[in-house]
């Protein structure tokens, strides 16, 4: 089969081997995949994985190795961490996989992923996509679930002021999925044309070189991956107020963390989601992700897809098995 494989350097080989499923798993066939950040990084040294890239996706279930055979012929999309599922394993007993000290991540961390025209993966991390929701929208739905979390691990109150730092697929995301759960909330970024993306869709926008910082805010949602974003978001976030890290900052840079003390704000790290309510958003048509699609493009171009996802101007690039 064709695959996308990062072994020190991206290439596409044409006779990978075809994934057989193992004992309560399937064999998917998959249709759409979406680059992510995460692949990106991966080439560039990140987790020091090699193997088939990818973890967002959507595709058709051809085989089941168990009894289960319920999910043959649907359409599935997948969470991408899946656990030892010991029964001793605190995590793996509460469905959480993605704590799981002996977890397996797709595409990231131990486990072949999806850019590729077969997978496999374990049926009880599968989850069938409702009719009404069409691929281009499906393969969107891990991202999605990352930020359904956020309410998942905070109770934010309707009459709370939000605001998500950071314009890119990240945060456009964020603050769709916080507007669709009719919060009052705004996204500040540097890009125009990316804010009118959410801005179509009901979502109040400013560009960060017109606004303010004043510390107004209940909650603060960090999604530019940067230093000065996170400084910036400290300066946002009012006393006793909640700051969400949406996104990985990475940097040798002194930060000044005083504030965090004086104010007494809450630092809360946000990173995968459960799929079903992101799943319900997408049937319900509460988000359109169409305006994300900056191409689709052939497995056989997958490097030229890789080139164009580095473009400041594209949100999101798809690959079509």
């Amino acid at each position: 089969m064709k695959a996308i494989v990062f072994d020190n350097e991206l290439k596409l080989d044409k006779n990978y081997p075809k994934p057989i499923p193992q004992e309560g798993e399937a064999l998917i066939k998959v249709s759409l995949a979406g680059i992510c950040n995460t692949d990106y990084e991966i080439t560039k040294g990140y987790m020091g994985y090699k193997g088939i890239l990818g973890h967002e996706f959507v595709g058709v279930v051809e085989e089941v190795n168990g009894k289960n055979k319920s999910l043959v012929g649907k359409r599935v999309v997948a969470e991408i961490s899946y656990g030892c599922n010991d029964p001793a394993c605190e995590w793996c007993a509460k469905k959480n996989y993605r704590h799981c000290p002996n977890r397996h991540t797709l595409g990231i961390w131990k486990k072949d992923g999806c850019f590729a025209e077969y997978m496999t993966m374990p049926t009880n991390v599968l989850f069938e996509v409702p009719d009404e929701v069409t691929d281009e929208q499906a393969v969107f739905v891990e991202p999605l679930a990352a930020a359904c979390e956020i309410t998942e691990q905070l109770h934010i109150e309707p009459m709370q002021k939000v605001v998500v730092l950071g314009d890119g697929k990240l945060g456009l995301t964020t603050a769709l999925t916080l507007n669709a759960q009719n919060l009052d909330v705004l996204l500040v970024g540097k890009h125009q044309n990316k804010l009118d993306i959410a801005k179509v869709q009901g979502v109040k926008t400013q560009l960060l070189n017109s606004f303010t910082p004043q510390k107004i805010y209940d909650v603060v949602v960090e999604a530019t991956g940067t230093a000065s974003g996170f400084e910036t978001s400290i300066a946002l976030t009012k006393p006793r107020g909640t700051l969400v890290l949406k996104s990985t900052v990475a940097t040798g840079k002194e930060l000044n963390l005083a504030p965090i003390v004086i104010d007494e704000i809450t630092v809360l790290g946000s990173r995968c989601g459960q799929f079903p309510p992101a799943l319900r958003l997408l049937k319900n048509k509460r988000i359109d992700f169409k305006p994300f699609i900056s191409g689709i493009y052939s497995i056989d171009d997958a490097i030229e897809a890789f080139e164009a996802n580095k473009s400041k101007e594209s949100i999101k690039i798809l690959i079509k098995m």
